[in-house]
């Protein structure tokens, strides 16, 4: 196997820090060989949209991979839905979609658990009749790969196909992560929601994380969205690192501007995420108390809401009022006003592959306190970041310290070298080059 050098991969606009690895067999040609044709690619995952999250990071990926020349049939197991202007009108992009007529407010989903089980029933019997389309479409006109977006288990690949076409697999989480985090936290899981919630969520998660340890082993290729994700999907699923890359998740960087100015008397520090397993909601409330307690002048503003299979927003009570308020979820639109009013973003997640709100933040001009668990911190300039371990509420406090005395001294260089950050590693320009590059060298260059 080969590893390009850092040299190489910031002469192709990818960041070393991050420590991209191909995933190429000897016999493929060095990147400067690998013709530029494009590829015919069939991708499987969730719909597109324009509202951030993992479907906002879906659109970068479409447009970008699509503007290289990659034609591109879509299979979203949703009912149809609008898309988003800028790729309704692009040729290389074609979508097809599902039958999945799964709906809220019916008996189904009237609660979380059962909205999260039904769900998860829905999606597979859609994906089962994409796989059969998949099929048909392979059978009349080749695919040079199969892009498997987000998720590791779908069950939208034909067997036949991930045994014959090369199969990419791009996930935003893996469930031995989140198994890992429901167990270690369970205390906390019982004490902010009832029994019977968390103990569907362990067997759901559990039985998954099963089916990904196997499934996986089917990928020519793991994109993953960070270094410290990319050592938890190798150590805890086997999967040979040389069949990996890094490649952070893009951001649309037009969704946010940068507003430096003065750090207010009652500066927010911005919480933003779901409150739920594995986002270091009691670490966040143990924070409130430490602050008050030192006399920090900040506010701890929390914005999100629970995930359909764990809920911590009981624990949120326990805020100290002084410096604590939470504000529930908002929706996606409202997200950069947010920003644009915080003196900083903090991610206390115990667990988080990569976490776009972070990368928001940086776009928007807004500096970050995270954990080293903590993906998009990867490679950040430490100038606008800083990355303490996980649980360690004495550091987080620290932290926020230091970067406000950096803030009150020089607000326009500390937003100005913020977004200068999003845009050198999030740029959907930089992330979809190596993306495209990655898929070229492991298709070889082939055209159908």
């Amino acid at each position: 196997m080969h590893s390009l050098s850092p040299r190489e991969w910031v002469e192709r606009g990818v960041s070393p820090s991050r420590a991209v690895s191909d995933s190429r067999d000897a016999e493929h040609p060095e990147p400067d060989e690998v013709p530029t044709k494009p590829l015919r690619i069939a991708w499987v995952g969730p719909g597109p949209a324009e509202d951030g999250g993992v479907s906002g990071v879906l659109t970068e990926l479409l447009g970008g991979l699509a503007a290289r020349g990659h034609r591109i049939d879509c299979f979203l197991p949703g009912k149809e839905r609008p898309l988003p202007p800028r790729l309704s009108g692009e040729d290389n992009l074609a979508f097809v979609w599902g039958t999945n007529r799964w709906e809220w407010d019916r008996w189904y989903s009237s609660s979380r658990i059962t909205a999260f089980a039904s769900g998860l029933v829905a999606r597979s019997v859609a994906l089962l009749r994409v796989r059969r389309e998949i099929s048909r479409r392979h059978a009349r006109e080749p695919y040079d790969l199969i892009y498997q977006f987000s998720t590791i288990e779908s069950i939208a690949v034909p067997g036949a196909m991930a045994r014959s076409v090369p199969l990419v697999v791009h996930p935003e989480t893996h469930m031995a992560g989140e198994l890992r985090c429901l167990l270690a936290e369970r205390r906390l899981a019982l004490r902010a929601q009832p029994t019977h919630i968390f103990a569907v969520a362990l067997a759901v998660v559990g039985t998954r994380a099963v089916v990904q340890r196997v499934r996986i082993k089917r990928a020519s290729l793991l994109v993953c969205i960070s270094e410290v994700f990319r050592e938890h999907l190798v150590n805890d699923y086997r999967f040979p690192r040389q069949r990996t890359v890094v490649v952070p998740n893009p951001v649309r960087l037009e969704r946010f501007s940068p507003q430096p100015a003065a750090l207010p008397q009652r500066p927010v520090v911005l919480v933003l995420g779901r409150i739920a397993a594995r986002k270091g909601i009691e670490v966040v409330v143990e924070l409130s108390a430490l602050l008050r307690d030192r006399g920090s002048p900040v506010m701890l503003r929390i914005v999100g809401g629970a995930s359909l299979w764990s809920d911590y927003t009981a624990l949120l009570e326990d805020l100290a009022p002084q410096n604590g308020e939470y504000v529930g979820a908002m929706a996606p639109e409202e997200i950069p006003g947010e920003l644009a009013a915080a003196a900083m973003l903090l991610q206390a997640s115990s667990y988080e592959p990569f976490a776009l709100t972070v990368a928001e933040a940086l776009a928007a001009g807004v500096p970050v306190v995270g954990t080293t668990e903590v993906g998009a911190l990867e490679g950040v300039d430490r100038g606008v970041c800083a990355a303490v371990p996980p649980g360690d509420v004495a550091a987080i406090a620290d932290a926020i310290a230091a970067l406000l005395g950096r803030l009150e001294a020089e607000p326009a260089a500390v937003a100005g070298l913020a977004r200068a950050e999003a845009e050198r590693l999030y740029s959907p320009d930089v992330v979809c080059d190596a993306i495209s590059e990655a898929l070229g060298a492991l298709a070889g260059g082939a055209v159908s």
